[in-house]
């Protein structure tokens, strides 16, 4: 460490400030991409924020040397430096060519290369693969609210999911009112789900905690408002949940949910005991004139690692 303060201090200003320089404009990119504003808590948000790094990493190839560059090659030609060679007859270099397009030409090989290759790792139709089946939840987007469903265990809550720990989740996804996109950050991707149109995604919750939801498409007055907290909790705990909504008593039915639909932010959470078969299937068919969709069958391939 002193050897290289001894260094330091016997460089020039100007080239110690060349030297530093790229270090206070990559280290501060890289931390940000590596830590994230968010911290995964799944192995979906994992695999994004490894990407988003990656990402950064490489395009700094090409960020660095421009900010580095750009003022030193101004005070390095500026008039009145009379050691600056004067060549007004110059016109090409291969080593400029080279270094101007080959950079940026590899830069979006690589980038594309690993945007495709994780594209269809991380493509949300898969579903995760575990030594247990994926707990099946069905969300509806509303104005400005979200509606979530648990077919299995026919209960339902508005601005409240829960999940197991450890345990895949597949979504299922519509909107009863415009496009709306669902967006957990810490736990899974961000997904489009528009009127009478059906799209999937899955996650899995490493662990326990409370993570935030929202809608991330303008829909309207009350767009600030259409967050949630979803909660991961181990699955006795989850068993434990569903129990104590059964016995909440309050059941969806058609006539209830068009009170819960009317378009108005919902502060407090809601629980359903009940839910009236076929809800979900309905609200998507009704955009068809009440005509059934075929079931989507999501791709068949190895565990996504996230979206």
């Amino acid at each position: 460490m002193h050897r290289w303060a001894s260094v330091c201090a016997q460089l020039p200003a100007r080239r110690l400030a060349l030297l530093v320089l790229p270090l206070m404009l990559g280290l501060p990119a890289l931390q940000a991409a590596a830590t994230s504003l968010t911290p995964p808590a799944a192995p979906i948000a994992s695999a994004e924020r490894k990407l988003l790094a990656e990402a950064v990493a490489v395009m700094l190839f090409v960020v660095v040397p421009v900010f580095v560059l750009t003022p030193w090659v101004a005070w390095r030609y500026r008039r009145r430096n009379p050691r600056s060679r004067y060549q007004p007859e110059w016109s090409f270099s291969w080593l400029l060519e080279v270094l101007i397009w080959g950079v940026p030409a590899i830069v979006v090989t690589v980038l594309g290369y690993k945007v495709w290759t994780r594209t269809q790792a991380l493509d949300p139709y898969r579903r995760l693969t575990a030594d247990t089946a994926p707990l099946e939840v069905q969300v509806v987007g509303l104005d400005w609210k979200w509606l979530f469903i648990y077919p299995e265990q026919h209960i339902a809550t508005v601005n409240a999911p829960v999940f197991p720990v450890g345990r895949p989740v597949h979504l299922q996804l519509t909107s009863d009112s415009v496009m709306v996109s669902l967006l957990m950050p810490r736990l899974a991707g961000q997904i489009y789900a528009m009127p009478g149109m059906t799209t999937q995604l899955s996650l899995q919750a490493d662990k326990a905690g409370r993570y935030l939801g929202e809608n991330t498409q303008y829909n309207g007055s009350g767009f600030a408002n259409q967050r949630f907290t979803a909660q991961a909790m181990p699955p006795q705990d989850f068993a434990a949940w569903v129990q104590g909504v059964r016995a909440n008593g309050e059941r969806l039915d058609a006539a209830r949910y068009a009170k819960v639909a009317a378009r108005a932010a919902q502060d407090q959470p809601l629980y359903f005991s009940q839910v009236q078969d076929g809800l979900f299937d309905g609200l998507v068919a009704k955009y068809h004139g009440h005509s059934h969709l075929p079931a989507n069958h999501p791709p068949a391939g190895e565990a996504a690692h996230g979206h």
